[in-house]
């Protein structure tokens, strides 16, 4: 969802009031992992979002923004019930580094009206607008690199939406619903608004629901075919390049407090002094939907394509493969080198040639640039699969299946939405397991995660003779422990090292 800085006043006075009032906890959610606070944030006229709140996850120790639906008309939010649960499903599964984060939902029915109350993660640094403003302000102009590293994130999440079976079409993007983090990733927020628009209509809903059109001032974001009920994925590629166009030239200006004229746009596209640049922006304002290009088509434009580096492949696989590996391997690996020692050479008959010395790479560089990699800032895009992601459609639980806790409508069962960057284990045979054969020992397995977000999880368990790795991996599932996608990931793990534990033990003449 779409979130802004909050403004915080200064000084001494501020600080104590701040700590006294804004942070004060005015409910929790069912299971006490989300405080919602009082500090209120904009919400980006997201419709039928009546209040947005800071909020602390006390189980990661961050900021994140608590959104709440309010429904006074209860018939009207049972009929929609199930459209709604099916939505917050959906969008718990939407998993991009570019795209702002959907933690968790609930429902709780009040007798006077009810609620739908979900988490978004919360982008403290401010909208792509703001950025820009500052930048003109100081009378700075974009850098190039810069613009285009932030038109390769924006594409790859959106080609990662209109790529999702069925596709997602976001439908309010603007440089107000796009974050800039002090790193340089970027983050589309509101990503749901055109489901909100649909799910949500404005007669069941408590308020007025602000639709983000009506604001003058970003009209001309909006596709031509906008709302006509024919339009699709195109009507992103439209309002993406009104986006790069803001991004290259800071500002459209407008007149006064009207919207952006259609010669305010030409004009701005006209003093792109790249032809490249030019064109790029161009093909996706063209009038007809149907000339527009794709993101996927878009990412591989002459004026964005480059052949990755060798570094960057690299780099993104061993990201990839990071669970394999130890903690700290860059860093222990580094440190084993020689600095005068030569990496490589390149040779020439005619001239002298290049040698590149491990003293010519900074161990704190490469740290920083893997990082910057696994944040989602130097997408892999090239080789990015047309293969649909598909959206599942999970089955929202009975009221019996969940536990009420602290609020009188229970919370869906926990998921674990972060992926396994390491593992490492520990197997020992059980003392009081049976010890007929090597292949029949009970053996207790200590498990150790290191997940995507820094965090560790440290497990235990007794693996008995009739377990497989699949199964135990499927319970890790289960109880919410790992995430679903990294299944085959955790079962080919422990698989390696069960059967690397059997073959030691038959080695050194066990007779377990």
């Amino acid at each position: 969802m779409t979130m802004s800085v909050p403004e915080r006043k200064s000084g001494s006075e501020g600080k104590e009031e701040e700590s006294e009032d804004e942070s004060e906890i005015l409910e929790e959610s069912p299971c006490g992992r989300w405080q919602k606070r009082k500090e209120q944030v904009s919400q980006g006229n997201v419709p039928g979002v009546e209040s947005a709140s800071l909020a602390m996850d006390t189980e990661e120790g961050v900021e994140v923004v608590w959104n709440e639906v309010l429904f006074s008309d209860k018939k009207v939010f049972k009929a929609q019930e199930e459209k709604i649960k099916e939505m917050f499903e959906n969008l718990m599964q939407v998993e991009h580094p570019n795209i702002v984060k959907f933690h968790k939902y609930w429902l709780d029915m009040k007798e006077s009206q009810a609620r739908v109350i979900f988490i978004t993660e919360y982008m403290s640094s401010g909208s792509l607008k703001q950025f820009l403003k500052k930048t003109k302000k100081n009378h700075k102009t974009m850098n190039v690199k810069a613009w285009k590293r932030w038109c390769t994130q924006i594409l790859s999440a959106l080609s990662y939406l209109h790529s999702c079976d069925p596709p997602i079409i976001h439908g309010n993007l603007t440089c107000d619903t796009i974050f800039i983090q002090h790193n340089g990733l970027i983050k589309i927020g509101s990503v749901w608004h055109r489901l909100f628009v649909n799910v949500f209509p404005d007669a069941s809903v408590h308020g007025k629901a602000r639709q983000h059109r009506d604001e003058q001032r970003n009209l001309h974001f909006f596709a031509p075919e906008y709302g006509s009920g024919e339009d699709d994925y195109a009507i992103d590629i439209f309002s993406f390049g009104i986006c790069a166009l803001e991004m290259a030239v800071l500002e459209i200006q407008a007149n006064g407090d009207t919207a952006v004229s259609k010669e305010a746009i030409v004009n701005a596209g006209q003093s792109l002094e790249d032809p490249l640049m030019r064109e790029f922006t161009q093909s996706c304002l063209r009038h007809e939907a149907k000339l527009r290009p794709t993101a996927h088509d878009l990412l591989f434009h002459r004026v964005l394509f480059e052949v990755h580096s060798l570094k960057l492949l690299a780099a993104h696989c061993l990201i990839n493969n990071q669970y394999l590996l130890p903690e700290n391997c860059v860093e222990e690996k580094t440190k084993s080198f020689d600095p005068n020692a030569v990496m490589a050479e390149i040779k020439h008959d005619d001239r002298q040639g290049v040698q590149l010395k491990y003293s010519h790479v900074s161990p704190l560089e490469l740290d920083k640039f893997l990082e910057d990699v696994k944040n989602g800032i130097y997408p892999l895009m090239n080789f990015a699969s047309t293969r649909p992601h598909p959206v599942p459609r999970a089955l929202s639980l009975s009221q019996e299946q969940v536990e009420t806790v602290k609020t009188p409508t229970p919370e869906p069962q926990e998921t674990e939405t972060r992926k396994v960057v390491q593992m490492h284990c520990n197997l020992e045979s059980n003392e009081e397991g049976t010890k007929t054969h090597v292949s029949h020992t009970v053996l207790q397995l200590s498990l150790f995660l290191k997940m995507d977000d820094k965090l560790h999880r440290q497990l235990s368990c007794d693996i008995l003779p009739t377990d497989t790795s699949k199964d135990l991996a499927s319970e890790l599932v289960h109880y919410a422990f790992i995430n679903e996608e990294d299944i085959e990931k955790v079962a080919g793990f422990l698989e390696d090292a069960i059967s690397r534990h059997r073959v030691r033990a038959l080695a050194s003449g066990s007779t377990q």
